[in-house]
């Protein structure tokens, strides 16, 4: 079963899915050059609305173009998913579960990942995206929006009023938060 969640942008839907896709992080492709080891986005990138795929957990946010009614996007994004499903091939071929190795972190660093993965992940997940941590210098913390989260309108005021306002209450250090 596969249902639909509108996100704050509007270019973007998500699929969710009774399906665990990824048991670890996500996988954004912003275009079909870059799905090139994603057989999923590949299906989905053959419909020439589709401007973007994103992959997370349990759902799929889809980005199309502005031409392209939701109405006539939606039924078709889901056979193709509900069609790809049933092979049982990849999501992502050469995806290994194992774990990373721990890279070493300054203490400020690990704090902001900590409340990124504890705090906002789960809320822009919440919206059909994510937000990657990039790099912390001089107290500027650069990440990366993802998914339908990506050319949102509203991902400037998450990024300033909401991700910016929790790192520099609550992480010494931390004086701004930019888009990477």
């Amino acid at each position: 079963m596969i249902y639909t969640e509108i996100t704050p942008n509007p270019a973007a839907l998500k699929f969710v899915t009774q399906k665990i896709l990824l048991r670890k992080g996500s996988a954004d492709f912003p275009n079909v050059e870059a799905a090139a080891d994603s057989p999923l986005a590949l299906q989905l990138f053959e419909f020439a609305f589709v401007k973007g795929v994103f992959i997370s957990a349990n759902f799929v946010s889809v980005t199309k173009d502005e031409e392209t009614a939701w109405e006539t996007a939606i039924p078709v994004i889901k056979k193709a998913m509900t069609s790809f499903f049933e092979t049982e091939r990849p999501i992502i071929n050469g995806l290994e579960e194992e774990d990373e190795a721990p890279v070493e972190e300054d203490e400020t660093v690990r704090r902001i990942k900590q409340l990124l993965d504890d705090n906002i992940r789960p809320a822009v997940a919440m919206d059909g995206g994510d937000v990657i941590f990039e790099s912390f210098i001089d107290g500027v913390v650069k990440l990366k929006m993802q998914g339908a989260c990506s050319g949102c309108p509203s991902s400037t005021q998450t990024l300033k009023m909401g991700i910016e306002g929790l790192l520099t209450r609550m992480v010494p250090g931390v004086t701004t938060v930019e888009s990477a």
